[in-house]
């Protein structure tokens, strides 16, 4: 078996404040160059400062990583593990200036996201180049390892979670939820068609209906449209129907961060209660053993050349994304 061509692995995730002076400027480098307006941005700021002005995004980030080195050294796949985020610190620029004074020639990469789309994807890889094209000559080249949507080592996980809140409410309605994005974007990127898949194969596994899949934590101007419906709006409808019992999960995200402790756990659940609802939320896939194992099979795919795995009528994505790949939606003009 040949040498390993990568000397590390990069751990790429959105980044999150973690402390109350952080939740501004990090609101604004999430949305520099959008449309959003400013009240919105201060909208989103409040999200924050109901958890004291802290995301869990880069605690649960600190864990994974902690979790993927044990399983890589029980597995002696010897790469370290570096961790760079697009919008807040440790920063992306900063940990590939650290990749290279620590003589990093080849890395893999680990996006924090199941789901094609431009900002679960392309997005990830373009602020790596613009890093690489920012600080200069000597930076490590970095391929991203490939999207996992199909992989059982995310599916499993997320049915064993809806077991257990189904377990919690029996004889509950089900519902997937996934962030929303604009339909400009929808349209030129697989991202319904994954969820989908990854909505049946998990109902297969648990012996279940297909359930609905809507959406959450819309950010965008009210006359952009975006995917629907929107769990609220969901909640509302189902309850006019007449459903009483309801477990959400969250297949969008793989941890429990700010998006899914405010989106669903804090206004989905209040609006359950307001309605006399009964509401049980899953848990993402987190540090699930099963998970971080996936992400180390993902790694010797292109290490050691090991199968790659896939379930269900789709194959594995491909290791190289095509260059037509979820393109940047294009903006509305004003």
């Amino acid at each position: 078996m040949s040498e390993s061509p990568y000397q590390a692995l990069l751990v790429v995730s959105f980044g999150g404040p973690e402390q109350p002076d952080d939740v501004l400027p990090f609101l604004e480098n999430v949305l520099r160059g959008k449309n959003v307006p400013r009240e919105r941005l201060l909208q989103v700021a409040e999200h924050y400062y109901h958890f004291g002005g802290k995301s869990p995004i880069n605690d649960q980030n600190r864990a994974l990583i902690d979790a993927l080195r044990a399983e890589l050294a029980n597995h002696a796949v010897s790469l370290p593990v570096y961790w760079g985020n697009r919008n807040w610190h440790p920063m992306l620029a900063d940990t590939l200036r650290q990749m290279r004074a620590d003589g990093i020639a080849k890395a893999l990469a680990f996006m924090t996201s199941a789901f094609s789309s431009y900002s679960g994807c392309r997005q990830y890889r373009e602020d790596i180049a613009r890093a690489q094209a920012e600080i200069g000559d000597g930076l490590p080249e970095v391929h991203k390892i490939r999207v996992f949507y199909n992989h059982p080592g995310f599916l499993d996980p997320m049915a064993e979670n809806v077991r257990t809140a189904l377990a919690r409410l029996p004889g509950a309605e089900l519902v997937f939820t996934a962030h929303s994005i604009p339909l400009s974007m929808a349209d030129t990127s697989p991202y319904v068609g994954q969820l989908q898949e990854a909505i049946r194969l998990i109902c297969a596994l648990l012996d279940r209906p297909l359930a609905p899949l809507v959406y959450q934590s819309r950010s965008g101007p009210p006359a952009q449209p975006w995917l629907e419906p929107d769990i609220s709006d969901h909640i509302r409808t189902i309850h006019a129907s007449g459903v009483r019992d309801l477990v959400i999960v969250p297949l969008g995200f793989v941890s429990d961060h700010m998006e899914v402790l405010f989106d669903l756990d804090t206004e989905a659940l209040d609006l359950c209660r307001e309605l006399g609802m009964n509401m049980v939320r899953a848990s993402t896939v987190g540090v699930h053993p099963r998970f971080v194992s996936m992400i180390r099979e993902l790694i010797e795919e292109r290490t050691s050349g090991t199968p790659h795995i896939a379930i269900g009528a789709n194959p594995p994505y491909p290791d190289v994304c095509p260059l037509n790949c979820c393109p940047a939606p294009q903006r509305p003009r004003p």
